[in-house]
């Protein structure tokens, strides 16, 4: 049994919660919140800080606000935990990088929970890109359409930049394009707050050049309730109806793919022959169970993490430059 501490209770808390009480490998050890009735299960002691923690384990599990996880990471390296820390991975590079150095100190290892490179669709994917069958990557064209509900917002910590759909959600967009292409060497943003006005960028968009010659653009809101995006399209969030709609189309120098139909064009040589359409067959799972299950097997010595901190810092980076060059209007 490996045995995890769990640091904050929010949205993605309380799934995490849930999945691993459920999992018969994996064992509750504690969780930590401030708030006594959140921290307050059945299956659990509950503990208000990190440093009050007086239960053995192994590994934990931090999905608090950003702006915690780096000290809450370090702290927990310092008493021998591995750590499954939710995206971003923290709030500034420097911050990130003082996690990359802590693990290498402590010799224990972060795992960043950008969840969607367990996904069986994800997976399947990369693998077919890898393989050169549709031949060089040129261009892609990714959407993340949702509409929030305005209680999202009453948390204090995403009334601001913070909250925003780039570091909440096009980050996980990023960061399987940087699994598919390589990294990225240039960065363009544009956003607008026209709808509510706060002071974070409520839509927008950016265009991505990659190392090895590939430009994608990505576009997305919080503001419209479109059946465009990864979380509906694939169905992998409970609390999103799933809408089993493409939210990603790549274009390659011999065939097409689109995403998360997994519907591949290929066969045409130019255009003026019509490519042919098959879809690839994928066994489904749930990637946040997937990711607790490579959790265990890293605290373990089975694996090393798929998304550690120094690769996780590559997308915070390139989020960070998106907030930058984005502004709104």
């Amino acid at each position: 049994m490996t045995r995890l501490l769990l640091a904050g209770t929010g949205l993605i808390g309380e799934r995490h919660l849930a999945r691993i009480a459920a999992h018969p490998d994996l064992t509750l050890a504690g969780i930590i919140d401030p708030d006594p009735a959140r921290r307050d299960h059945a299956m659990a002691p509950g503990f208000a800080r990190l440093e009050d923690v007086d239960v053995a384990a192994d590994g934990i599990v931090i999905a608090t606000p950003t702006a915690s996880h780096a000290p809450l990471t370090l702290a927990a390296l310092d008493r021998g935990l591995h750590v499954l820390v939710e995206k971003p991975v923290a709030d500034t590079l420097a911050h990130a990088d003082a996690m990359i150095a802590a693990a290498a100190r402590t010799g224990r290892h972060i795992l960043v929970g950008h969840h969607r490179r367990h996904h069986p669709r994800v997976a399947r994917l990369k693998e077919l890109v890898a393989s050169g069958r549709l031949g060089q990557p040129v261009a892609a064209t990714l959407m993340w359409l949702m509409k929030k509900p305005d209680d999202y917002f009453d948390v204090a910590w995403r009334a601001g930049l913070d909250g925003a759909p780039i570091k909440q959600n096009l980050i996980h967009d990023v960061d399987t394009l940087r699994w598919l292409f390589g990294e990225v060497t240039d960065v363009v943003g544009l956003a607008s707050n026209a709808v509510r006005g706060a002071a974070r960028p409520e839509s927008g968009g950016a265009v991505l050049r990659f190392k090895g010659g590939a430009v994608a653009t990505l576009t997305y809101a919080d503001t419209t309730p479109t059946p465009w995006g990864f979380e509906a399209g694939t169905g992998e969030n409970p609390h999103i109806p799933p809408s089993a709609q493409d939210c990603l189309r790549i274009a390659c120098t011999a065939g097409a793919i689109e995403f998360p139909s997994l519907r591949v064009w290929s066969g045409a040589a130019h255009w003026n022959e019509a490519p042919r359409a098959h879809t690839l067959d994928v066994a489904d799972g749930v990637p946040l169970v997937r990711q607790l299950e490579h959790f265990a097997d890293v605290i373990a010595g089975r694996a090393l993490p798929v998304v550690d901190a120094a690769d996780a810092r590559a997308t915070l980076d390139v989020i960070l430059k998106i907030e930058a060059t984005a502004g709104t209007a």
